[in-house]
């Protein structure tokens, strides 16, 4: 479903050039949540926008359902579905105006849009406010409707950066259920995320990022066994440098 090959994007300011992801390689199958993690400037979100072909690779490429992104970004762009804790609403309008105008957009049909509504809507608990103002709403009423949005044109790829940045325990239970709402789909699912917590309980396969290098990948129990950890945290600070200074 998803597959990344040699991925890699140098960033250039006059004779400074700088490697957010270099050389990155994973695939990702239907019904499977694959954990892209690392600190912040690791190159996540990079991979991300060159996966959604809102960044055009220095070199490499990403496959979606076997259509390359860098010879046609539209067709890869209506596979996927984005969910990103960045992500506004437009303020002025209701959740329920802006999943179906988003639905539109797709081309979905009315009568296709409004039922998926109901059923998603329901399942994340959306309807009481289906008609409120996003102005009105927090900050878990707005990262359910984006979960909604990013469902509604029945995507097979979901990709998920940082979904519950700035979400209290409820909010993330709500994340947690989305997700495994996706496996039961058959979608294929990357989950960009440091909360490595989180990931441990969300994700069949993980990838450590390091400075745009992939330095491990593989179950968790294939990554305890392979360098000895027995958790995600101390795997990041025994083999990331920089995490190093914060050790006694």
């Amino acid at each position: 479903m998803i597959k990344v090959q040699n991925l890699t994007k140098i960033f250039q300011s006059g004779s400074h050039k700088f490697t957010a992801v270099d050389h990155l390689n994973f695939q990702t199958q239907a019904g499977e949540v694959y954990g892209l993690l690392g600190p912040n400037g690791a190159g996540k979100t990079t991979t991300l926008r060159m996966i959604l072909g809102l960044l055009k690779p220095t070199s490499g490429e990403a496959l979606i359902d076997g259509i390359s992104v860098n010879d046609q970004p539209e067709e890869v762009k209506k596979r996927i579905g984005l969910v990103s804790a960045s992500a506004g609403l437009y303020q002025w309008l209701t959740p329920r105006e802006i999943i179906i105008f988003f639905a539109n957009v797709y081309g979905i049909p009315d009568e296709v849009s409004q039922e998926r509504l109901a059923k998603i809507g329901s399942l994340l608990d959306i309807n009481e406010f289906l008609d409120q103002r996003c102005s009105t709403l927090s900050t878990g009423q707005k990262q359910r409707v984006n979960l909604v949005r990013a469902l509604i044109h029945d995507p097979p790829i979901m990709l998920l950066d940082e979904p519950t940045r700035g979400l209290d325990i409820a909010g993330t239970h709500i994340i947690f259920e989305y997700i495994a709402h996706l496996k039961e789909l058959g979608k294929a699912v990357i989950v960009c995320t440091h909360r490595l917590d989180e990931a441990e309980k969300l994700c069949n396969r993980l990838g450590l990022l390091h400075k745009g290098k992939l330095c491990h990948e593989g179950t968790f129990e294939e990554l305890k066994k392979e360098t000895g950890c027995q958790s995600l945290s101390e795997i990041f600070i025994r083999y990331l440098p920089e995490l190093q200074l914060s050790r006694p």
